[in-house]
């Protein structure tokens, strides 16, 4: 041992980024990155959220404060909605717009409220996400793509995939130049989804 940093935890090293916002598939795509053997983190909880927060407050790269170990990132609002700063700070990474028609990412967000809703009432919930507000989310829909389209338009680091319509291993590990798993592409959510109860897939940041 020479005393050298291990490169695969290099703190700036390059990343795989997860930049749809949730209930786009995001959990599937953190089970995907897992099964091709990379390190992934999927929402992190208020950890990781504060974490990020006292990054964006100190102006150092955004993962500064996170554990070194992980290689993917998805479902964490804070990093997907500043992927610009993340393609300066980390050269190399890749970026992953996950999606899905967008009646159906609110119809999905809605029965996510409608559910808090519930459990709040019965005392099981003490989150904040308890307002449904389709204008809102509309905009915010819109104005996230725009971004992401406006930025990685004609790069080859970006890939925008819809996991929701043909989950396949093709396009991202085309990609990610991985060799494709034998056993099916991991769409955890297909039979709640196909019966319109399809559960959270973090929570909104």
């Amino acid at each position: 041992m020479d005393g050298s940093p291990d490169p695969d935890l290099r703190p700036d090293r390059p990343r795989i980024f997860g930049i749809g916002l949730n209930k786009t598939g995001t959990t599937s795509f953190d089970q995907a990155m897992t099964i091709l053997g990379l390190r992934s983190l999927h929402d992190g909880g208020t950890d990781v959220h504060n974490a990020v927060k006292l990054a964006i407050d100190d102006d150092v790269p955004l993962l500064s404060h996170v554990d070194p170990r992980w290689d993917v990132f998805s479902d964490i609002g804070l990093l997907s909605r500043r992927f610009r700063m993340l393609h300066t700070q980390y050269p190399g990474s890749r970026f992953v717009l996950t999606t899905r028609p967008m009646d159906k990412w609110i119809d999905s967000r809605r029965r996510h409220v409608e559910r808090n809703i519930a459990l709040h009432a019965a005392g099981e919930y003490d989150g904040t996400f308890l307002v449904i507000d389709e204008e809102k989310w509309t905009n915010e829909w819109v104005h996230h793509m725009e971004r992401v389209h406006a930025f990685f338009d004609g790069r080859a680091d970006f890939l925008e995939i819809d996991l929701t319509a043909n989950p396949e291993w093709g396009p991202l590990c085309r990609f990610l130049g991985r060799p494709e798993p034998e056993e099916p592409f991991p769409w955890v959510n297909r039979d709640r989804a196909i019966h319109g109860t399809d559960q959270s897939e973090g929570h909104p940041c």
